[in-house]
C-alpha cells in the first residue's frame, strides 16, 4: 500500500463518517431553546472554527501542496506538528457538530475526525518511516503528531507554491462551510414536524 491507497482509504471512511454525521445531524437537537443566546453563542463559536480550519487547511497546504510523497518537509505549520492539515480538519469537524447548537455534538464530531484521521496517520507514518527512514524517525521524536508546539517554529525563506493543490484544499475545506446550511435546514424541517427529534443534547 502506498500514500495515495492511504489517502483513498482516508476519504472513503471520510465520507462514510460524514453520512453518518449528516443523519445524526438530522435528528438532534439542542437543549439550549433555538434562537437564544447560549445556543447561538455555540453556532457562532463553531462558526469561527470552520474558518480557522478552512484558513489553516490553506495555509499549511501552502507547505506541502503536492510534496508530501517526493519530499520530507519540516518547515512552516509542519515544524510545530506533524499533520496540521489533520488538526485543523478537527476543529472543522468541531465547529460543524456545533452548528446544531450542542457543544457536546460539537465534541463527539471532533473526536470522531481525530479517530478516523488516527488509524489513517498510524499507516502513513509506516510509509514515510520506509520512504524517509532515520530522518523521518528523528521528525516524530521531536515533533507532536497533531497539537501542534509553536515554539518548534521553524520557517523557510521562501516557497515554491503550487497553486492547483492549494485550491484544491481550499475547496476541501470549504465543505465543512455546509454544515451552516444543512443545520438551519434540519432545524427548520424540525420546527414543522417533518423530520423527527430522537436527540436532545447539551
Amino acid at each position: 500500500m502506498n500514500i495515495a491507497a492511504v489517502q483513498a482509504i482516508r476519504k472513503i471512511v471520510l465520507f462514510a463518517v460524514i453520512a453518518l454525521g449528516i443523519f445524526t445531524f438530522a435528528v438532534t437537537n439542542s437543549r439550549y431553546r433555538s434562537g437564544g443566546t447560549m445556543h447561538e453563542m455555540v453556532e457562532w463559536a463553531g462558526i469561527v472554527l470552520i474558518v480557522i480550519c478552512i484558513l489553516g487547511r490553506t495555509w499549511a497546504s501552502l507547505y506541502i501542496g503536492g510534496r508530501k510523497i517526493d519530499e520530507l518537509v519540516t518547515t512552516g505549520p509542519y515544524s510545530a506538528t506533524r499533520n496540521p492539515l489533520y488538526f485543523f480538519s478537527f476543529l472543522g469537524a468541531a465547529g460543524a457538530g456545533a452548528q446544531a447548537g450542542s457543544i457536546v455534538l460539537a465534541l463527539i464530531c471532533g473526536v470522531l475526525a481525530y479517530v478516523v484521521f488516527y488509524i489513517v496517520v498510524l499507516q502513513e507514518e509506516k510509509l514515510l518511516l520506509q520512504r524517509y527512514g532515520e530522518p523521518y524517525r528523528a521528525f516524530m521524536a521531536k515533533v507532536p503528531r497533531f497539537l501542534p508546539n509553536p515554539s518548534l517554529w521553524k520557517d523557510e525563506p521562501t516557497l515554491t507554491i503550487r497553486p492547483p493543490r492549494v485550491l484544491m484544499t481550499f475547496a476541501d475545506a470549504l465543505v465543512f462551510l455546509l454544515a451552516v446550511p444543512a443545520a438551519e435546514g434540519f432545524e427548520y424541517l424540525q420546527e414543522i414536524g417533518a423530520i423527527p427529534v430522537l436527540l436532545l443534547l447539551p
